[in-house]
């Protein structure tokens, strides 16, 4: 991708421009952002994956009159479980699209101007008249694209984010919105992380929300510190505890200062190799989500496994791979690898683009190749 050259689907501006003036800053609404859009999939197919076991999806009602005014119910959903279409203020949220349909894939791709390691899903949420989800607020930035109908947005800074009591949604107690649109098909809003915004159906609508992680501190801290203690035995060695010089005691429950110098040490140790770190973070990045599996490819023998161990034959990788790299390593669904020379660049290539050429498969080492082979039976990369 050219981040320099002005793009549509940013209002005009460059990616360049986009992620300096607006990233993580302030609203940006786009009118036709993408042209004559039309929806990737339609109600029927929507509903579908919200009946499947490995997709993540929920439902949103509004209870006028009652206590408490929503209900929220997870999925998945056999159609009879949805309300009835004229039926309004109900919401159905289905999770992870782009894993699901190819072109819903596609369009996430054209948001690559932010790293990979940013980059989420794309949820769609499809809404009977009057449907939402209530006054909140995202720990995330996310593109609210409009696919289909209309919806109509107020947002704002929000200081005061406290929440209404005894309800299942984290709906704003006080919302103050500032501004306000209608998003009609193929218009699109981007909102900064903890931007407070309320989207009401006008009539039946569909909306797709490009989402992007936001890893808080706690999380990282504990999923890094997992993988490194995974490793800990090979940084830190196997020396154990030792005490000569330690004295008769009075107050046999109280832990020794020397032990908590040695626990201190072995931190420190493990942490020593400054690339465990970033190993370890690759590898929790691109680790693939819960409800994510491959289709196993044919055995070895099979022609297209021939061509990719020896003539070489463009590949691409599977829509539910994540791969990603550092300075040093390849990281591929949750798995790390050493690259150097020229096959580090062409795995790079393969990250960045997604697919390699014939000439570039070619030109890998037997050892790469074989890898790609191995990749291709686990399913994570096709050949076309």
């Amino acid at each position: 991708m050219d981040i320099s050259k002005p793009l549509p689907l940013l209002g005009g501006l460059n990616p360049q421009l986009f992620m300096k003036k607006h990233w993580q800053k302030k609203p940006l609404l786009i009118r036709q952002a993408i042209p004559n859009f039309k929806p990737l999939l339609d109600r029927v197919e929507l509903f579908e994956l919200a009946s499947r076991e490995d997709t993540q999806s929920r439902l949103v009602l509004q209870q006028p009159g009652q206590t408490p005014g929503w209900q929220l119910k997870s999925g998945p959903f056999a159609r009879r479980g949805l309300p009835p279409l004229k039926q309004p203020g109900w919401t159905v949220l289905v999770q992870g699209v782009d894993l699901q349909h190819e072109a819903v894939h596609a369009l996430m791709n054209q948001f690559r101007f932010v790293p990979d390691a940013r980059l989420d899903d794309v949820m769609i949420s499809y809404a009977s008249d009057g449907g939402g989800v209530g006054p909140h607020f995202d720990s995330y930035d996310v593109f609210l694209l409009q696919a289909q109908g209309r919806r109509r947005w107020r947002i704002g800074r929000q200081k005061d984010r406290s929440l209404q009591p005894d309800v299942p949604l984290k709906i704003l107690a006080h919302f103050e919105p500032e501004e306000e649109f209608v998003l009609e098909p193929g218009d699109m809003l981007y909102l900064p992380l903890l931007y407070a915004h309320d989207g009401v159906a006008l009539g039946e609508c569909m909306t797709y929300s490009i989402g992007f992680r936001s890893p808080s501190r706690a999380e990282l801290a504990r999923e890094l510190l997992e993988r490194l203690a995974e490793d800990a035995e090979d940084a830190v060695g196997v020396s154990v505890y030792r005490d000569p010089t330690q004295a008769a005691v009075s107050q046999p429950a109280e832990i020794p200062a020397q032990m908590v110098d040695f626990a201190r040490d072995a931190l420190q140790h493990a942490l020593k190799d400054p690339a465990a770190l970033g190993r370890a973070l690759g590898e929790y990045m691109t680790e693939p989500k819960a409800n994510v599996w491959f289709d196993a490819a044919a055995p070895v023998t099979h022609p297209a496994a021939q061509a990719l161990a020896g003539q070489g034959g463009q590949i691409q990788l599977d829509r539910r791979t994540k791969m990603m790299f550092d300075a040093k390593h390849i990281f591929i669904n949750g798995e790390i690898f050493r690259a150097g020379g020229r096959d580090a660049t062409l795995m790079r290539r393969l990250a960045d683009q997604r697919y390699l050429a014939p000439a570039d498969v070619a030109r890998l080492s037997s050892e790469a190749r074989c890898l790609l082979q191995d990749w291709q039976q686990a399913g994570w990369l096709h050949q076309l």
